[in-house]
């Protein structure tokens, strides 16, 4: 055996490179970071699970000294629901309708609109001066209930089956003849399993300074896991162009997955360009538990089966994933890798997508799957 003796880094007690800053205190996170002539950002969110918004009046919120812009859904893009618009794995379509509610209000903690003020008080006071008309509309939020034929619907435009439904969409996985596999077995086991929704719980909130020019140059610096994510998402949801956006990641106090999409980005860049100011945003703790996604909570059904020699011959099943209140969700891991350790001959799975008023996930929405497979 070769035993490596002169190694630089297998083996050694390497220096971490971002080590000394944090330890020290200099490492700078994005709420550390200000400008000159900087203002504050705050959101009004919506109080309900599920409303549709049939009016907005901002006049008493911009007539307020202080306030120098405020911006609601009409100054997002807007992609229309008949055509995808894929960035990466998110949509668009269902992005804008995320930073900020555009016909309806979908989770507690929805944004409805941003004010930037002089001053973070200012600016909340702002948000309280806007008047919002709901018309508060009924809503489930376990998969069970979603799921009947009864349930409130959360997205109108949303068929299954040729008819308006929270599930999303289905898929099936199939391999093999699973009948065939379950009768060739001896014993057959069936469970189902759920769990909740978890929250990545990073220590740091999401934070963002914006600054855009009069050229449209515009400069981002946020806590992200990814600053071209950032720059693309921005671009798209502001209308402004790629090629004037620079992302500049700051360091990062956690995210798990769960800053790999935009949140206060495009507002404080809209913010910006409107009052001419660097406008610099920060979530509460509160915020980030209300308004950006956890993991999907889940609904499980396995049935496999077995000879006495110890071999899975066919393996079933069905995953519901909790989508939060947009379409899309990590369903694809549950379907592509539920048997893959195994050498199983017939298998069959299926996955849908159901809506309900929470935070979307921050993998793309829940669905239902099924999967089975007899194995060799």
């Amino acid at each position: 055996m070769n035993v490596v003796t002169n190694n630089k880094w297998i083996g050694q007690r390497t220096i971490r490179p971002d080590g000394a800053d944090k330890v020290t205190g200099r490492a700078a996170f994005a709420a550390d970071t200000t400008m000159p002539g900087m203002i504050w950002g705050k959101v009004l969110r919506s109080p309900h699970p599920h409303a549709r918004i049939k009016s907005i009046d901002t006049s008493k919120a911009e007539a307020l000294p202080g306030v120098k812009a405020v911006v609601t859904a009409r100054d997002i893009v807007n992609f229309p629901v008949d055509k995808s618009v894929m960035l990466g794995i998110q949509d668009m379509r269902w992005m804008c309708r995320n930073v900020m509610a555009r016909e309806k209000a979908l989770f507690p903690g929805h944004p409805v609109a941003a004010v930037a003020a002089t001053t973070e008080a200012i600016a909340a006071r702002a948000c309280e001066l806007i008047e919002v008309d709901y018309e508060v509309l009924p809503w489930t939020i376990e998969i069970d209930d979603a799921i009947k034929p009864d349930a409130p619907i959360l997205h109108e435009f949303l068929k299954f089956e040729g008819k308006p439904s929270n599930i999303a969409g289905r898929i099936e996985v199939k391999k093999g003849d699973i009948a065939q596999g379950f009768a060739a077995a001896d014993i057959v086991v069936e469970r189902s399993f759920t769990t909740r929704p978890v929250h990545q719980g990073y220590i740091e909130p999401h934070a963002c300074l914006v600054s855009v020019g009069a050229d449209n140059k515009t400069t981002i610096w946020s806590s992200s896991q990814g600053q071209f994510m950032v720059r693309a998402m921005t671009a798209h949801l502001t209308g402004i162009p790629q090629s004037d956006i620079r992302a500049i990641p700051a360091e990062i106090g956690g995210g798990f997955g769960g800053k790999t999409i935009v949140y206060l980005e495009p507002l404080a860049t809209l913010l910006a360009k409107k009052s001419g100011r660097p406008v610099k945003m920060v979530m509460t703790r509160e915020e980030v538990m209300r308004a950006t996604g956890p993991t999907s909570g889940s609904k499980s059904t396995v049935k496999i089966g077995a000879t006495k020699d110890g071999r899975i011959v066919a393996a079933q099943g069905t995953f519901y994933l909790q989508a939060g209140a947009l379409p899309g969700s990590p369903i694809r891991g549950a379907v592509g890798c539920s048997f893959s350790c195994y050498e199983i001959s017939r298998t069959f799975s299926r996955w849908g997508s159901t809506s309900s008023p929470t935070a979307p996930r921050s993998r793309p929405i829940g669905r239902r799957a099924r999967r089975s497979a007899p194995m060799r």
